[in-house]
């Protein structure tokens, strides 16, 4: 598994040391040095990681307060570079910084401060990874038990196609069974969206301890595929539920 990391920075020995250091832990890493441009990339994109020079980039300590409130990386791990002057650790950590890299950054530091960050950024992963897959979902909402197909699913939710309206906000209890494996799952959600083609997208709401762990660990052995196989299951599931 790739992780995604954003760098904003302009110093040329920051990004010298810290490039070499997330790819060595195969954090692709991508390099802004324009805050207003990482702004736009941050709404646009989402990232497993972002790096901010606070301190040495103008427009930098902007980018980090406002970093909580895009919804694409509001939940990212968050490092801030410092230069001893200006922000402290206790301002930086106040802004919802996870991590604190002081300068001059050394190798070894980097290293050690990215390996500690690395459970979170896997499990902010784990979080946020939807799966496509075609599974069938029996839907059960107050009296009417439904059919319908999966389209992907995460830790927190799974979107369907189904040819009932589902009225929003309501709550309904799923049963299904996770592709290639005797993982039946028995869990509430609540609907969260649904579009006039029949798409719907419900929020895990009462998952009992045993079908979260199955859930997570199933989708973790997913990420963990390379691409073709993901492909390859995704056929698989679909033939199977035809």
């Amino acid at each position: 598994m790739t992780l995604e990391s954003l760098l904003l920075s302009q110093d040329a020995e920051v990004v010298r040391v810290l490039r070499p250091t997330l790819e060595r832990l195969s954090i692709a890493v991508e390099i802004c040095q324009e805050a207003k441009k990482a702004s736009e990339i941050l709404i646009a994109e989402k990232f497993d990681a972002v790096i901010v020079d606070c301190d040495d980039l103008k427009g930098g300590l902007e980018v980090l307060q406002c970093l909580r409130a895009t919804p694409s990386n509001q939940n990212s791990v968050a490092f801030a570079v410092l230069n001893g002057k200006k922000t402290t650790t206790q301002e930086a950590f106040g802004m919802g910084v996870n991590f604190v890299l002081q300068k001059p950054i050394h190798s070894l530091n980097a290293s050690r401060c990215f390996h500690a960050a690395l459970s979170f950024m896997e499990r902010e992963r784990r979080r946020y990874f939807r799966l496509p897959v075609k599974m069938l979902v029996s839907l059960v909402l107050g009296e009417k038990e439904l059919k319908a197909t999966s389209t992907n699913i995460s830790e927190s939710g799974i979107a369907l196609m189904v040819h009932h309206a589902l009225p929003k906000n309501a709550t309904a209890r799923l049963q299904f069974t996770l592709p290639k494996t005797s993982a039946a799952l028995d869990m509430e959600a609540e609907v969260a969206w649904t579009d006039l083609k029949g798409h719907a997208g419900l929020r895990f709401v009462k998952v009992p301890a045993s079908s979260q762990q199955l859930l997570e660990n199933w989708l973790g052995e997913q990420i963990e595929q390379p691409p073709a196989d993901k492909e390859k299951q995704a056929g698989s599931s679909s033939e199977a539920n035809q």
